[in-house]
């Protein structure tokens, strides 16, 4: 874990803020900020409609002091009352997800989120001139494509969802007084991920505690960039206590192959099927990979478990899960989940 120094601590060590939203706090990553920033010291409120996160991923933080959990869709009007916060940091987490296949189903509901949803976590940190953090993702064609995308192909709707939201940050960031800025996050291991998005590894963590086969897209020799979820939150964090409102890439300075990864998985959880390669390299494109120059100059935020260990970490946690959700209340006395 970081040391709360590297986030701009106050001289008695603690964080330097007081209370946070964190919209999309019941997925993946947001579970895991929600815990760093509570061990910080940090009231959090965490909301989440619980659409594509899951309740499970915070119970382990039901009864701890300053954490309260908000079952509310953050494109409905009101989602952030009047009587929540105030708030000193607001990190949006329930855009679109890193991964455009999570869900195919539901464009409007990403299009909403990605427009109303961003400009209604916006609104909370203005009202309270609060730090303002979009957690982005990379697109399929790069960070930055030129010509844009047609609306119509596969991934239209999704790369307009997350090229919004960063549109009406950056907006906002050039307004006098605003703290908004931009993390475009890559590939993230650990406890509590998905293995259903579709994406790398997740597919093949799920493939191989399935039994296997294990099937490795193209021939296998796609670089991907992978990170492990407590440097991810290190670096979401570092960039929250600056002020920059340029976009930072964060994510996994090495790049094994797909091939290596299926390989690791296999090995870490023991299924004995051999990776199946899918068909020629031309037909799958190079996934776009972090330029992380800026987060390490600037932030000083260096990635510090290699992606082998990330894996077996992972592994570790997705082979242990026991445990039920249980029922809690918050502050005020206001029931969270049941």
């Amino acid at each position: 874990m970081m040391p709360m120094a590297a986030y701009g601590a106050r001289p008695d060590g603690r964080a330097p803020w007081t209370r946070a939203l964190v919209t999309g706090g019941a997925g993946f990553l947001g579970s895991h900020l929600c815990t760093r920033l509570l061990d910080s010291g940090v009231e959090v409120d965490c909301l989440d409609d619980l659409s594509t996160g899951r309740a499970e991923k915070v119970a382990h933080l039901a009864g701890r002091p300053g954490f309260r959990f908000l079952e509310r869709d953050i494109t409905e009007p009101g989602a952030v009352g009047s009587r929540d916060g105030p708030y000193d940091l607001v990190l949006h987490l329930a855009g679109p997800g890193p991964c455009p296949v999570a869900r195919p189903d539901r464009p409007l509901e990403l299009l909403d989120t990605a427009s109303a949803g961003t400009r209604a976590a916006l609104a909370a940190a203005d009202r309270d001139g609060a730090r303002f953090l979009l957690a982005s993702t990379p697109l399929p064609d790069g960070p930055a494509p030129q010509g844009g995308t047609d609306p119509f192909g596969p991934l239209g709707v999704y790369a307009e969802a997350v090229r919004f939201a960063e549109a009406l940050t950056a907006a906002h960031a050039a307004g006098p007084g605003a703290e908004a800025g931009t993390v475009r996050l890559f590939a993230t291991v650990g406890p509590r991920m998905r293995t259903d998005d579709g994406g790398v590894p997740s597919t093949f963590l799920a493939q191989a505690l399935a039994g296997g086969p294990v099937t490795v897209p193209g021939d296998g020799g796609g670089r991907h960039s992978l990170c492990y979820v407590d440097d991810m939150v290190d670096g979401v964090l570092r960039v929250a206590a600056g002020r920059s409102v340029r976009p930072v890439d964060l994510g996994g300075d090495e790049a094994p192959t797909a091939l290596e990864i299926a390989r690791r998985v296999l090995e870490l959880t023991g299924c004995a099927t051999p990776p199946a390669v899918t068909g020629p390299a031309a037909d799958v494109p190079e996934p776009p990979r972090p330029v992380t120059g800026f987060a390490h100059e600037i932030f000083g935020w260096m990635p510090a478990v290699p992606w082998t260990e990330g894996l077996a970490r992972t592994v570790a946690s997705l082979t242990d899960r026991t445990g039920t959700v249980p029922a809690a209340v918050g502050r005020d006395g206001e029931e969270y989940w049941t």
